[in-house]
């Protein structure tokens, strides 16, 4: 994909950080160029383990339309290759083994609580399954689920950040070597860079991340009897 993520406005209206591609190093320029080609076929998930891993990753990064980046062909291909962080947890098993293990648990849970597999769950509720895990104080399926939850967005945002598309919805300059910059300063443009439509962030990141949070964060179950959030006394016997 080329321009950005998802339909909302862009930010940075017309602006393209390939278009300052032939100011990189030939080697750069290889890599970076070759994240926008046709989404590779899946190496490490199995076309079973696919859809979940997707609705996973779009959920963890909000990527709910067209255009998408492809963070998880991204992702595939590091677990392919074997390509970790260059650390482990001793209480966590080896990334893939993770994300493998994390996968079939995502589908086992939304089975038991739904009867459908998680890729078949409506947004909310996948996300109301993710929030269960990063909500835990333990473990699920043998991994301790807030250290899974992080390995997760660690490999979500790495992929989603590498992306040229991600670099245009942020209006991120790309690699400066060997062009540079020029024009350091707060407020300060180079000439090839896209002013912001609107400069000043609306709403303060803590209360966005807060927001996020309530989103996401399942509705509590009152006592029986008590009045729930509709309004009506609560009754914990209805299946």
């Amino acid at each position: 994909m080329t321009g950005t993520p998802g339909s909302a406005q862009p930010r940075f209206p017309g602006y393209d950080v390939t278009d300052q591609s032939h100011t990189w190093d030939e080697v750069t320029r290889d890599v970076v160029m070759g994240r926008l080609g046709p989404p590779a076929a899946m190496q490490f998930f199995s076309a079973e383990e696919e859809p979940t891993a997707r609705a996973l990753v779009d959920r963890l990064l909000a990527q709910d339309e067209e255009p998408r980046v492809p963070a998880l062909e991204l992702i595939d291909a590091k677990l392919a290759a074997r390509r970790g962080d260059g650390y482990r947890y001793s209480d966590m098993p080896e990334d893939w083994e993770a994300w493998r293990r994390s996968v079939a648990g995502l589908d086992a849970d939304a089975r038991r609580a739904h009867g459908r597999p998680f890729w078949d769950l409506n947004h909310q509720e996948q996300k109301d399954g993710i929030e269960q895990v990063r909500g835990m104080d333990g473990d699920w399926y043998g991994m301790p689920s807030q250290r899974l939850f992080s390995l997760w967005l660690r490999y979500a945002c790495e992929a989603f950040y590498s992306h040229p598309g991600a670099w245009n919805e942020i209006g991120f300059g790309g690699p400066a070597y060997p062009r540079g910059y020029k024009n350091l300063g707060i407020g300060r443009r180079e000439p090839w860079e896209v002013a912001e439509v609107v400069e000043a962030d609306p709403v303060p990141w803590a209360e966005r991340a807060e927001a996020a949070r309530r989103r996401h964060q399942p509705e509590p179950i009152p006592p029986e009897g008590e009045p729930s959030a509709a309004g009506q006394p609560a009754d914990n016997h209805r299946p």
